[in-house]
């Protein structure tokens, strides 16, 4: 949608047809990610890709750099989709992350416990999101039965942090190198799944800053063009620790749509097609709540007493198909403080599911 408001047609390629980007493309080519003659006519077709979903193979995306300009690189993708890669790429930058050993043998289980300690999560190297792909060990000797429970895969021990909060910081970074963020958001998850962001994020400006020169850091290590996001842990004892790094548009940026002056959207096809960068400022404090196939179980949810809620905006994403944990869009609210958009995004997601069955 904000590559066509700035003129620009848009061809997309995904495994199934209908899809929310589909549906308002010039072009819909429906194949695999790993149908490489398709990703290749695909590329040949567009003057700059794109992903928004970083599950895709090194194969693909060097297909696609073989026939025109990929951005982010696929270099940037290649470690934000395999987390060994992307915990060993942040901690040489110098920046702080959990205690973290590889598993990829059976010796290596025992090595990384005691590496590690107890409490940790165990998480797949590839293809975990959403809370997919992990278990949590409590106590010594948990960690071989939970590795074979995840099929025995490569995976990463990763300490348990005493959380604080979570938030993340959704950074741009142009052709020329120049930079731009939207600052610190809040997160809340339910079921491992974000449910609540709100902006500006409630932590100390030492602690944002931080962040902030993070997100920086790993955007010009990797020479990246695009928008970047990066998952933080803050722990009780203060602490700012890398989680993730998600290299493309992120769900906790939803809320800038309405909330800032350029969108994180609008701020992607910027950065990929070479223009300047928009200005980043929060126009008002705004809070987001996500909406899942949940909330169907019971019909059609109330949409009108939702936004009966004057400051509510609602977003739905065209998915055809409503299951529970899929997210099928979002409500944004803006108020006066951070706190009174939370209040008033969790009020109108809660008239949702009011209607009678």
């Amino acid at each position: 949608m904000a590559a066509r408001r700035l003129g620009y047609r848009v061809h997309t390629l995904a495994p199934d047809d209908d899809t929310p980007t589909g549906q308002i493309a010039d072009v819909e080519i429906v194949a695999s990610y790993d149908d490489l003659d398709a990703v290749k006519t695909f590329a040949q077709g567009v003057s700059v890709v794109t992903f928004e979903f970083e599950n895709v193979s090194a194969a693909a995306a060097a297909t696609a750099e073989a026939h025109t300009i990929v951005r982010p690189n696929g270099r940037s993708l290649a470690i934000a989709q395999h987390r060994i890669r992307e915990k060993t790429f942040v901690a040489k930058q110098g920046l702080p992350v959990a205690p973290f050993a590889a598993i990829r043998s059976e010796p290596d289980v025992a090595a990384a416990e005691a590496k590690v300690g107890c409490p940790a999560v165990l998480k797949t190297a590839t293809f975990g999101y959403d809370g997919k792909g992990q278990v949590k060990i409590e106590r010594p000797g948990e960690t071989a039965a939970a590795w074979a429970a995840l099929g025995r895969r490569e995976c990463i021990l990763e300490a348990f942090i005493d959380l604080d909060c979570e938030i993340s910081v959704i950074g741009a970074r142009g052709v020329g190198g120049d930079r731009a963020h939207f600052g610190p958001i809040e997160n809340t998850h339910h079921r491992h799944i974000l449910d609540v962001s709100v902006a500006p994020a409630r932590v100390p400006d030492s602690v944002a800053s931080l962040a902030v020169e993070a997100t920086r850091c790993v955007m010009d290590a990797l020479e990246y063009v695009g928008i970047l996001c990066i998952e933080f842990f803050v722990s009780r004892d203060g602490r700012l620790l890398v989680n993730e790094i998600a290299p493309r548009p992120h769900n906790s940026g939803h809320l800038t749509f309405d909330a800032c002056r350029t969108s994180q959207f609008e701020q992607q096809v910027r950065a990929i097609c070479g223009l300047p960068l928009g200005a980043t400022e929060l126009l008002q404090p705004a809070a987001m709540a996500n909406l899942l196939g949940d909330l169907w179980e019971r019909g059609e949810p109330d949409w009108s007493a939702a936004l009966s809620f004057p400051a509510v905006k609602l977003h739905l994403y065209g998915k055809t198909t409503a299951r529970p944990g899929r997210k099928m869009g979002h409500l944004t609210a803006l108020a006066s403080t951070a706190s009174a958009a939370r209040d008033l995004v969790l009020a109108a997601r809660a008239t949702l599911s009011s209607r009678p069955a």
